[in-house]
């Protein structure tokens, strides 16, 4: 998903590089589809998979220990109030794992959301405006650059 976000389009060989154009691919991807997300009241996931970017770097497991605790109680618990939609095997072993995290201790719920977000919010995203006039003005960029 960041790489078609990254890429845009394939459609055009006039402009092979729209790093001039655009901000940085994880910020512009990341960008494009929060804002899309929020018209849908689901950019939880995005931020959810995002903060599992961030927690995956940290080293202190001190620092990784107070994360995955902000993480849990921002997106995993039944209470949170930006809950990702998981099912409760899933967040009753993530839970678990967060006992004693590891840098790892994310990783099947992340890819839980990714998936979800990659069948079906990022389905509807290639089809919004907000992705099509995205498009539409790269294309006339690069129309122009290659006269």
């Amino acid at each position: 998903m960041k790489t078609r976000l990254g890429c845009l389009s394939n459609k055009s060989d006039s402009c092979s590089d729209f790093s001039e154009f655009l901000p940085p691919a994880q910020e512009r991807s990341s960008r494009y589809l929060k804002t899309f997300l929020k018209t849908e009241f689901s950019d939880e996931n995005i931020e959810f998979w995002l903060a599992c970017e961030d927690y995956k770097k940290i080293k202190s497991p001190a620092k990784m220990m107070s994360k995955s605790n902000k993480i849990y109680k921002e997106f995993i618990d039944i209470h949170a109030p930006r809950e990702v939609n998981i099912d409760h095997r899933t967040r009753e072993e993530t839970k678990m794992k967060l006992l004693e995290p590891t840098p790892n201790s994310l990783d099947e719920v992340q890819a839980k959301v990714y998936s979800l977000m990659e069948k079906d919010s990022y389905q509807r995203f290639i089809r919004s405006k907000i992705y099509q006039d995205l498009l539409n003005r790269t294309q006339i960029y690069c129309q122009r650059k290659s006269v």
